[in-house]
């Protein structure tokens, strides 16, 4: 790069910085202010951090790759977490449920939920040590994305006999590490937003160099192959930018992609895997800003200006795809796709795509870190070991629990050499082993606390021992397969085999939250009006779920085909966004300003 471009990446670096400093003694006010930002943050400032926080680096040169290798046949595959359909979910019911709780974490909702006893003990332990796995699995997917990407511009050499990747990755995180650590949510989220606004400048760049740029009717892509070579394919446009790709494909065996030959089977199992997730919640970062909204409502409006947002990764997706074709055979790995497009950009312009980039990978980072601290501040260290903690020691504990896992996510970071097979690994295999237990907990009264410690514990280590044994080239149904077979059962017999959760914690738990499920003997006990109140709300969220899924699919597939110019795509999916928008707005908008409140006391009394 240029000295200028040099400038401009310095420039942006100390503007982050500053704003997190500026904000720390905000954030130090206590873990509540330091985790949840007092519940005060708005609404489009808790959705811009989350668009900010999905638009990730790794993320997006997967993606990148696999729209550039397959066409629009790549979103289908992203479905299993690069599409974020779970978004769809917290925005009609999920949000709100978890909203409701008025907990900190995941692993504190358990308590909520199993009781305070030893079984809800037990399921907020293995809750908060699982999310703090899944932190540092994240934290080491980030940094391969990160390394990989900032290593092809930064120009740094190996030392200790560590490789470049890993220094360019480091430099990196530790940028982030300073305004993460000293001003929590409230720096995360500002300085998201910041970023936020960096991030759509590059999209809007690339999205105008993009559309001046004519596809040839046919062309040639590089796949990457098993024996860790590169070959060319041709293709033609007519079958790269088609929305409706056939049941099965043809690509070379010899492909990594290959793994995709059958795929009606896989977009219907990343279907099944996502509506299974969706139905369950989320967990970490994303959990965290609704856990952070100040109201039903407002978790609602948060979530469909996310979505909003989020649409215009597609744009920036689209674009990097077009123009990765357009430079040809200069083009090797599908996962370089993104920076060998960046390298092509001008003096200036350059240092101020990189810039975009970085924010987007810090923007990732810092979510998730701040989340994961939480579980061993809140959920382990406050819990268990030190109940009487003073504040100083609480924050002591949170600078100390981000630091630690993010070296920990970085030593993997040697370990993990691909970006796709990590990411496939943590949506497929560890995070299937906690996805029974977290759709189970909502909906089936009976499960307890040990079914949901037992399910997760058993899934998790079932993912683990497999991804240590499996043979390279193994499957994402196998993956899946297994770990949440073992979590089933493991949830199952772990229920069945203790006592059931006592009364009086069922009944404030659905009194609260006010889930579908087999509550109805809770819901038996309260006033007439109620009950018709709660049944309302569960149809329209029911109906509305029906309409967010394929709305969000479309919206994002919409914006895309506006980059591929394929003008019929975009007509069609234009009117079945607008049907579906209309559809929502009566079911789903309308009624966001009517919360079912219930008086638990009088209730109680009257019970």
């Amino acid at each position: 790069m240029h000295g200028i471009d040099y400038v401009i990446i310095v420039a942006y670096l100390v503007a982050i910085v500053l704003i997190g400093l500026y904000l720390q003694r905000k954030a130090s006010q206590g873990i509540d202010s330091y985790f949840l930002g007092n519940r005060d943050i708005p609404w489009w400032a808790l959705a811009s951090s989350g668009m900010s926080s999905n638009l990730d680096i790794s993320g997006t040169m997967i993606i990148a790759a696999l729209i550039y290798a397959l066409g629009a046949k790549g979103f289908y595959i992203e479905i299993r977490g690069g599409v974020t359909l779970i978004m769809a979910f917290l925005m009609i019911f999920m949000g709100k449920w978890n909203r409701r709780s008025n907990a900190m974490t995941l692993a504190e909702w358990m308590e909520l939920r199993f009781g305070a006893g030893t079984a809800g003990q037990a399921a907020r332990l293995i809750a908060a040590i699982g999310s703090i796995i899944m932190t540092i699995a994240m934290v080491t997917y980030f940094a391969l994305g990160g390394g990989k990407f900032l290593d092809s511009f930064l120009g740094i050499h190996n030392y200790l006999g560590l490789p470049s990747e890993f220094w360019a990755a480091t430099l990196l995180i530790a940028v982030a590490m300073i305004y993460t650590v000293a001003s929590g949510l409230y720096g995360v989220v500002w300085t998201d937003v910041f970023q936020g606004i960096l991030i759509f400048s590059a999209i809007i760049f690339m999205a105008i160099k993009a559309f001046s740029i004519t596809v040839p009717e046919e062309f040639t892509v590089s796949l990457p192959l098993f024996d860790g070579t590169f070959q060319r394919f041709p293709t033609t446009f007519k079958e790269w930018s088609a929305i409706f790709p056939a049941a099965r494909l043809d690509i070379d065996a010899a492909s990594q992609y290959s793994i995709y030959n059958l795929f009606g089977v896989a977009i219907m199992f990343y279907m099944l895997k996502v509506i299974l997730e969706g139905s369950g919640g989320t967990g970490n970062y994303m959990l965290q800003r609704f856990f952070a909204a100040k109201n039903d409502r407002e978790a609602g409006l948060l979530s469909a200006f996310w979505v909003f947002l989020l649409s215009f990764r597609w744009v920036f997706i689209g674009a990097i795809a077009i123009i990765g074709i357009s430079l040809g055979t200069k083009i090797t790995d599908p996962e370089l796709v993104l920076p060998t497009v960046v390298e092509t950009l001008p003096i200036g312009v350059k240092g101020f795509m990189v810039a975009g980039l970085m924010a987007a990978g810090m923007s990732t980072f810092d979510s998730t870190v701040n989340a994961g601290a939480a579980y061993w501040v809140k959920d382990i260290y406050q819990l268990y070991i030190n109940p009487k903690a003073s504040n100083r020691q609480l924050m002591f504990h949170s600078y100390g629990a981000s630091i630690l896992i993010v070296v920990t996510g970085l030593a993997l970071m040697l370990v993990f050499k691909n970006i796709n097979a990590i990411w496939g690994w943590i949506t497929m295999s560890i995070g299937s082993g906690m996805l029974i237990p977290m759709l189970l907990r909502w909906y089936w009264s009976r499960m307890n606390g040990w079914g949901f410690a037992i399910g997760t514990l058993a899934g998790m280590i079932a993912a683990i021992i497999f991804r240590a044994v499996a043979p390279e080239g193994t499957t994402e149904y196998a993956m899946f397969a297994v770990s949440s077979t073992a979590s089933l059962l493991g949830t199952i017999l772990g229920t069945f085999f203790t006592k059931p959760t006592d009364e009086a914690t069922l009944k404030e738990f659905y009194n609260r939250t006010r889930p579908f499920g087999s509550w109805r003997r809770f819901k038996a006990k309260l006033h007439p009006d109620e009950i018709q109140a709660v049944d309302a709300e569960n149809r329209r969220d029911i109906f509305s779920t029906f309409l967010a899924v394929p709305w969000q699919i479309v919206f994002f597939l919409f914006m895309m085909s506006i980059m591929f110019k394929t003008w019929d795509n975009v007509l069609m999916l234009g009117v079945a966004f607008i049907a579906l928008s209309f559809g929502l707005y009566h079911s789903w908008y309308k009624h966001l300003s009517t919360e079912v409140i219930l008086d638990r006391e009088t209730e109680s009394d009257g019970a």
